[in-house]
């Protein structure tokens, strides 16, 4: 199937919002962007509205928009743990995370954790966790922005799919490193409203090819889907045998437990002046992401309702073209000015997201590489803040070329799938240390290191001998089979150990936490007396 016709109006849309973005950064690089506290947090001058907006455009990724309605397109009712999971997950976020992280911290996790531990050992853990944690977000984005522009210039060549990868690289590269956080929340709000607004308009659309009827939709998504009534029940994707029930659960828990842990959100707490401000913040990017991931529901029933889950599977295996394919429909197929106009702005509006999104991840990775592991080797009375955010600038672009890397080797995998991965790991080594630094008096040093290796390792290990790396056809290497572990995402065993390793390492240490430092730690997060 070709879509040359689509070429130029998408790629004006593309050039328009880069030429925005750009301008935004060019703007942003012209304020004082020496000091960490501009370019880590933008001078903590967000208001609530303007935070919660850019937590939901950093939030809503490629795997929300491309990855979650694919997903639901082939799969159905299974499809939807995905959005159900993300949505569930800031609730967590609320409740135990937001104003205590904001009233602990200062840039980044690590913060947190040498409020009340041995600062070198923790920010060395901490920092190392946050950046693979990253890196498999970001690989996530490269593979969505590779089959989005493959899709709009007519093919899925990799000559196509790897300068797309390349692009999106130098581009994210470029908003880090001249505009820091000023300019990524900036691109992250103008990027919100975009996705919002388009996810809004496609979905009015679908309902009122069914009258406005929901069930209108689910039963002809049913019927075109090849699967029937089956198609609208548990099964299709984790199946019915009780390994595919804990791969279910596995990957359900590190959806809703590992947004907590994901180091680019947590840095957008620092970004305003208080943690009422914060908790204010993720209120209204509830309501925002709760209306987005609705509409993604629509659009992937509405995609197998009118498109039809086989022809979704042949245009792209994983199911990440749906939504392209469903806008050129509802705008009046192909060949009409209807089709060609709203395709190219779902296109534009899904390039927008991954640009948007990839700029955070970089932010928060290179903050990791630059304030904890590189902080970390000098002490802090000869540490020159310029030069903390120099090395911030330099980690942005290795950051980005190892992203590009992989995102060239994971191309053919599904993108939400990817971030799950992604999230099982945030799960599994970084929230355990935050809530027990927050929340138990005891905690020690070795505690939250067996915490944040004890997690990170076993995730890691049991996603290289899991099928996603071998052993299937859709695997990364699809010629080896060593995955030893049955299930596709490793959080029903890594989160536990994550915590387990982490009471285990505060239990087997005889030394004794500073019941002075614990508690001004308890205070500060708490009721904000001292917070930066």
């Amino acid at each position: 199937m070709s879509w040359h016709d689509d070429r130029l109006p998408a790629l004006v849309l593309f050039s328009l919002f880069v030429a925005v973005t750009l301008a935004i950064t060019t703007w942003a690089g012209r304020r004082r962007q020496g000091s960490p506290e501009e370019f880590y947090a933008g001078g903590r001058l967000f208001s609530p509205v303007e935070n919660g907006l850019a937590l939901s455009g950093d939030y809503m990724s490629a795997a929300s928009f491309l990855g979650i309605a694919g997903m639901i397109a082939l799969y159905g009712y299974d499809g939807m743990v995905y959005a159900v999971g993300f949505l569930v997950a800031w609730l967590v976020v609320l409740l135990l995370v937001a104003e205590l992280v904001r009233n602990c911290g200062r840039y980044t996790l690590a913060d947190v954790l040498a409020s009340r531990l041995r600062e070198r050992p923790v920010r060395v853990a901490s920092g190392t966790a946050s950046v693979v944690v990253s890196v498999l977000y970001l690989v996530a984005q490269m593979v969505g922005a590779g089959t989005l522009v493959a899709l709009l210039l007519g093919g899925s060549g990799p000559a196509v799919r790897t300068w797309t990868v390349v692009a999106v690289g130098a581009l994210m590269v470029v908003y880090v490193v001249c505009g820091g956080m000023r300019a990524t929340t900036w691109i992250q709000i103008v990027k919100a409203v975009l996705l919002m607004g388009g996810a809004l308009t496609l979905a009015v659309l679908v309902l009122l090819r069914f009258g406005g009827d929901p069930t209108a939709l689910l039963v002809g998504a049913a019927e075109r889907s090849g699967h029937g009534d089956a198609f609208l029940a548990p099964g299709l994707l984790f199946g019915e045998s009780w390994l595919a029930r804990a791969d279910f659960f596995s990957l359900g828990l590190a959806l809703v437990l590992g947004t907590a842990g994901l180091p680019h959100i947590l840095a957008r707490f620092y970004t305003v002046p208080t943690a009422r401000a914060a908790r204010r913040s993720v209120i209204w990017a509830i309501g925002l992401i709760g209306s987005f991931y609705l509409t993604t529901i629509v659009l992937g029933f509405g995609a197998a309702a009118l498109l039809g889950s086989p022809t979704v599977r042949a245009d792209n295996a994983a199911g990440n073209t749906a939504v392209p394919l469903l806008a050129r429909l509802l705008g009046g197929g192909h060949g009409t000015a209807g089709g060609t106009v709203l395709f190219a702005v779902v296109a534009a509006v899904a390039f927008a997201t991954i640009l948007a999104v990839v700029a955070g991840i970089t932010l928060a990775s290179s903050a990791a590489i630059a304030h904890d592991l590189y902080g970390s080797l000098r002490h802090r009375a000869r540490r020159r803040p310029r030069g903390e955010v120099a090395v911030a600038r330099a980690a942005a672009v290795g950051i980005g070329a190892l992203a590009i890397g992989l995102g060239l080797l994971a191309q053919n995998l599904n993108v939400a799938f990817l971030v799950g991965l992604a999230f099982a790991v945030a799960a599994s080594a970084n929230l355990p240390v935050l809530l027990y630094t927050l929340f138990w008096r005891r905690f020690t040093t070795r505690g939250a290191l067996w915490a944040l290796y004890g997690g990170l390792v076993p995730a890691l290990a049991l996603v290289v001998l899991s099928p996603v790396v071998s052993g299937s056809p859709d695997a990364l290497f699809p010629g080896a089979d060593f995955a030893l572990f049955p299930l596709q995402n490793p959080g029903i065993v890594s989160i536990p150990l994550g915590f387990l390793c982490g009471w285990l390492g505060t239990l087997t240490d005889g030394s004794r936490p500073d019941p002075y430092q614990q508690a001004e730690t308890e205070v500060r997060a708490l009721t904000g007396a001292g917070a930066v």
